[in-house]
C-alpha cells in the first residue's frame, strides 16, 4: 500500500469522522462493524487472567480456544485444570493450537485434555509433505465463551504474562474482552481454522445477543494471506491514510515496509501527531527489531517520534487514531503479521475507547526512551550493517 485514496471533491482518504468510513472499512477489509457491543481493555497478566479464568469456569454450554504460543509452567496447568473441571461438568470445548508455537508445549498436556473429553487438534501440523505451508501460521488468539464472551489480544499460555508489564520479566501485553456482534465473528474465524485442521465444519446454534449489551461500534477482522493484498495491509493503510490529528502506535515488532513507511510519513508530513512505541534493545526478537530501525531516519525526519519500550519486553499490538478508531489484537507491524500469518483484531470506533487507550499509551510513555533524529545518526557501523542485513530477511520477517 503507497497511497489511500477516494472518490471525492478534494481525492483525500476519509477521515474517521467521516459518515462514510464504516462502510469503507467493511469494502476494503470484508469485516463489518456493528453497534451492541461491550468492550473492556485489559492490561498486562494481572488485569488479564484472572477475569479471563473466571469467565473460563462460567462456561456452561461450550468454550472455543485457538492460540498460537504455550510453554509448560503455572499458567498452563490452571488453564489445563479449569478446562478438565468444565468439560466434566458437561461443557462443549475445542481447542486448536499452532502446532509450531506450542511446540514446547508436552504431549502428555494434550493427552490430559483429550482424556477429559476435550477435542484438542493441532494447526498445520509441520510436516515434509506440507513444508510449502509451514511459514504461514496461525499467530490468532481467540477465545470465545458460551457464543457470547470474546477474547483476543497477544497473550499467550506462559508464565511470562503474568504480572504488571514493568516487573519481574513480566511482559507488557494488552488485551480486550468483548460481548456483541463481534463475538460471532470471532467464532466465525475459529470455524475456519477448525475446518482447515480437521476436516471438520464447527457449526451450531449461536447464543442470542444480550438486549442489554452496550452501544459500542466495533468489528473483528480476520485477516489471512492471500494472493496481492492482504485484508490486514488494507485496514493499517486505510486507518494510517484516514488520521487528521494523531496517531498513536504501540507495536512489539515494528518493521513496516516501504509502503506502510511511505504512509507514516506522509501523515506526519500533513501535519499529523505520530508517535510509536516499539519494543527496546531487551525485545525478545532483535533482528525484527533491527530490521524496523534501518527506517527510523526516514521517520523521524519527516516528523514521527519513535520511542523504544525499557523495562520488559512490549508485547502490545495496538493503536488509537484521532481519538476514537482502536485496534486491539495479534497483528504485529511487519510483514509475517500481515502478509504470512492468520491474525485477528478488534476494531473499535469509539471515543470513550479511545481514550481509555491514549491514556494507556501515555502512561507507557513514562517507561520508554525517545529515539531522536541527531541521537540515532550517530549510532555504530556495526549497527549500520546488521540493520542491512535485517533487511534483505524483511518479507520473512
Amino acid at each position: 500500500m503507497r497511497h489511500v485514496e477516494t472518490v471525492s471533491t478534494d481525492g483525500r482518504a476519509l477521515a474517521v469522522a467521516d459518515p462514510g468510513f464504516v462502510q469503507a472499512v467493511g469494502m476494503l477489509t470484508g469485516a463489518s462493524l456493528m453497534p451492541g457491543h461491550v468492550v473492556e481493555v485489559m492490561l498486562n497478566g494481572d488485569g488479564t487472567y484472572e477475569r479471563l479464568w473466571a469467565d473460563l469456569r462460567a462456561a456452561e454450554h461450550s468454550i472455543t480456544l485457538q492460540l498460537y504460543y504455550g510453554m509448560p509452567g503455572r499458567m498452563a496447568q490452571t488453564l489445563t485444570a479449569i478446562l478438565r473441571e468444565r468439560a466434566a461438568a458437561g461443557v462443549d470445548i475445542h481447542v486448536l493450537y499452532d502446532a509450531f508455537g506450542t511446540i514446547d508445549i508436552p504431549d502428555q498436556v494434550r493427552d490430559a485434555l483429550r482424556e477429559a473429553g476435550i477435542d484438542v487438534q493441532p494447526f498445520r501440523p509441520i510436516r515434509f509433505k506440507t513444508l510449502h505451508m509451514a511459514q504461514h501460521r496461525s499467530h490468532v488468539r481467540g477465545i470465545v465463551i458460551d457464543g457470547r464472551i470474546g477474547w483476543t489480544g497477544g497473550f499467550g499460555i506462559d508464565d511470562k504474562w503474568y504480572g504488571d508489564g514493568l516487573t519481574a520479566g513480566a511482559w507488557r501485553e494488552t488485551n480486550v474482552r468483548f460481548e456483541g456482534p463481534a463475538v460471532r465473528q470471532l467464532q466465525a474465524a475459529f470455524a475456519a481454522a477448525w475446518a482447515e485442521a480437521t476436516g471438520v465444519l464447527y457449526t451450531g446454534r449461536v447464543a442470542e445477543d444480550n438486549p442489554a449489551a452496550g452501544s459500542v461500534m466495533a468489528g473483528l477482522l480476520y485477516a489471512t494471506p492471500t494472493l496481492g493484498t492482504t485484508s490486514a495491509e488494507r485496514f493499517l493503510a486505510m486507518s494510517i491514510a484516514a488520521a487528521r490529528e494523531k496517531i498513536y502506535i504501540t507495536n512489539a515488532y515494528f518493521a513496516p515496509g516501504d509502503g506502510l513507511v511511505g504512509l507514516l510519513i506522509d501523515a506526519a508530513r500533513r501535519g499529523v501527531d505520530v508517535h510509536i512505541v516499539t519494543g527496546g534493545p531487551g525485545t525478545d526478537v532483535r533482528i525484527v527489531r533491527y530490521a524496523g530501525r534501518a527506517s527510523y531516519e526516514r521517520l523521524l525526519e519527516s516528523g514521527v517520534r519513535i520511542y523504544e519500550w525499557l523495562p520488559s519486553i512490549l508485547h502490545a499490538k495496538t493503536f488509537v487514531i484521532d481519538g476514537q478508531w482502536t485496534s486491539i489484537g495479534s497483528i504485529n507491524f511487519d510483514n509475517r503479521s500481515l502478509v504470512l500469518n492468520d491474525e485477528v483484531t478488534l476494531m473499535v470506533l469509539d471515543e470513550a475507547i479511545g481514550r481509555q487507550m491514549e491514556a494507556v499509551f501515555a502512561d507507557d510513555l513514562r517507561h520508554t526512551r525517545e529515539v531522536t533524529l541527531d541521537g540515532f545518526r550517530q549510532r555504530s557501523l556495526w549497527e549500520r550493517i546488521l540493520e542491512y542485513a535485517a533487511t534483505q530477511l524483511l518479507p520473512l520477517l
